[in-house]
């Protein structure tokens, strides 16, 4: 069985108290939970804080281009979706640059788990205001403050089609690792956004700012009710962030509806090889 050493990399140069480390922890202790080892699943990353784990998590892994994760593992798991895919991003990474991506692979409901470091702000650039910053927030970027409202992930998720999302915070190792098994155990597109305070760069959205606003869904929550999950998720606007498993349903995938790609992944199948047939064909 393989253990939290087994799936540990290089030492971890994040800032000290930054978000990334509890992130970081849970998603390797969620991993040894379910058994897994590092051959036997495969993880993509973004650019920025979050993309470093690239170095920090040993697995079948690849560092993407920036915004580009979620198309690197939906590759991943058209060719082999026989084993267990994750991307891991940051909010700016996901939402911003690779947003295109993020709406479209929750429509498709790809099975892949996604999981999003979200602290507001580019973090690895110096604190520049993610699309999920609060409107007028001030940073290098943006002196006299944001001028767009925030992106509202949860919200944006659930419309678009994914069929599980959670969120969790990077404050509680505990939490995270159970939203994330969940993902794992989902069959489908699975987001867990994960809370996440920079401490070097984001004087609000600290880890006090948010233990006075999280909350945690309990019995009377029902995540097969959309409405109901929408409604928690845009309390987002009034400084409110429910923990848990907000929405969850089933459908089929999107290499399930791919029929040729669903009794053997591409991997295994044969390659084509006359190459000098199929140039006939078309001259």
């Amino acid at each position: 069985m393989a253990t939290l050493q087994d799936f540990t990399g290089y030492a971890p140069t994040w800032c000290p108290g930054c978000g990334d480390w509890g992130i970081g922890m849970a998603i390797k202790t969620a991993l040894v939970e379910m058994g897994f080892t590092p051959s036997s699943l495969m993880v993509t990353f973004g650019i920025g804080c979050s993309g470093n784990m690239n170095d920090f998590l040993n697995a079948y892994a690849l560092h993407g281009l920036h915004g580009r994760s979620i198309p690197t593992a939906i590759g991943m798991k058209l060719a082999n979706h026989a084993l267990p895919v994750c991307a891991i991003a940051g909010d700016g990474d996901c939402y911003g640059e690779g947003g295109n991506h993020f709406l479209h692979a929750c429509r498709g409901n790809h099975d892949i788990k996604v999981i999003i470091h979200d602290n507001r702000v580019y973090g690895l650039t110096t604190g520049q205001v993610a699309p999920t910053a609060d409107k007028g927030y001030p940073s290098k970027s943006t002196p006299s403050g944001i001028i767009e409202v925030p992106i509202d992930p949860l919200s944006l998720a659930i419309t678009q089609g994914a069929t599980f999302v959670a969120q969790s915070f990077a404050g509680d190792l505990k939490h995270m690792s159970e939203m994330i098994k969940a993902a794992f155990n989902h069959k489908g597109f699975a987001l867990v956004n994960i809370l996440q305070p920079c401490v070097t760069f984001n004087k609000k959205n600290t880890y006090p700012y948010y233990m006075q606003r999280v909350y945690k869904l309990d019995g009377t929550h029902n995540p097969q009710d959309k409405i109901s999950a929408l409604q928690r998720a845009m309390e987002l606007h009034e400084e409110k962030f429910p923990l848990g498993i907000l929405y969850e349903t089933t459908r089929k995938t999107y290499h399930e509806e791919a029929m040729n790609n669903v009794a053997t992944p591409l991997l295994s199948q044969a390659r084509y090889t006359d190459f000098e047939a199929l140039s006939d064909e078309f001259v």
